[in-house]
């Protein structure tokens, strides 16, 4: 049978898919009569009605086995979107070529001893000097108040998705967060490699002057031959963005993402950063 237009196919198409959700509705002539008592309740019953009871009559297996091919495609694809997302769930180890990152402690970078008794605006300043001249590195500090909302936030949603704006449009980024440490993988490396994917940002957070000064320590290395310090600083924004902050539509990405994978549509992030820059 051949449909006079795209569309149209579509809109067949798409009352077979009805059709599929029957599982075996084509073995009686009881079963066919009541699916398609069902159908009658498609807006597109009625401009199809002829060709589905003449097909129905005449080629009962081809109708079947366009059913049953339509029922598969949808299972395959509702299969991929929820290997797509639902893979992305459990997060690596935190460790960096061979090294525990979770272990460093910030005496490896600044002398806690020395800078103990200065504010918290003068070791904000001494940190911030430090690293600018540091090559792929980025660095800033966090309020306490909002590591604390990212502590909560990461165990409920140790692992996402970020969108990267890149010139010929976005890049998507999975991010894995274990204890202080962020672990960013382009996604693609994801699924070629797995858990053996290379980093192309880790940041870690040091929290020796959090509860004293009131501040955390943050800094960010990442890989210049798969991301710029532009855009390594969009990503530890948007971490911030939706780790440290309570915003209702962000929220709702990383509850889909985390407890309903399959229903997460990707969009939906690029969409956000497009609010941003309204």
């Amino acid at each position: 049978m051949v449909l006079g237009s795209a569309r149209a196919n579509i809109q067949f198409r798409t009352l077979l898919s009805r059709l599929s959700q029957n599982r075996g509705i084509m073995t009686t002539a009881k079963k066919a009569q009541k699916a398609v008592e069902e159908l009658k309740q498609n807006p597109y019953f009625e401009k199809y009605a002829e060709k589905i009871a003449k097909l129905q009559q005449t080629s009962p297996e081809e109708l079947l086995q366009r059913i049953e091919k339509k029922e598969v495609q949808q299972e395959e694809q509702k299969k991929a979107a929820e290997r797509q997302y639902s893979q992305l769930l459990n997060p690596k180890k935190c460790t960096d070529k061979g090294r525990n990152i979770n272990s460093e402690s910030l005496d490896e970078y600044m002398k806690v001893e020395a800078v103990k008794d200065k504010s918290a605006d003068e070791i904000k300043e001494i940190w911030l000097k430090y690293h600018i001249q540091k090559e792929c590195n980025i660095a800033a500090t966090v309020p306490k108040k909002d590591f604390e909302q990212f502590k909560e936030k990461s165990e409920l949603y140790p692992t996402f998705l970020f969108a990267l704006p890149r010139s010929q449009g976005y890049e998507f980024i999975m991010s894995q967060i274990e204890g202080n440490c962020v672990h960013f993988t382009p996604l693609l490396y994801f699924q070629v490699h797995k858990e053996n994917a290379p980093e192309c940002l880790t940041i870690k957070h040091y929290t020796e002057f959090m509860d004293e000064k009131g501040i955390v320590l943050m800094k960010g290395e990442f890989d210049s031959k798969v991301i710029n310090s532009k855009e390594a600083l969009c990503l530890a924004n948007q971490l911030q963005l939706y780790y440290c902050q309570n915003n209702d539509s962000k929220n709702k990405l990383l509850e889909v993402f985390t407890k309903n994978p399959d229903e997460f549509k990707h969009m939906d992030l690029i969409k956000e950063i497009e609010n941003l820059s309204l």
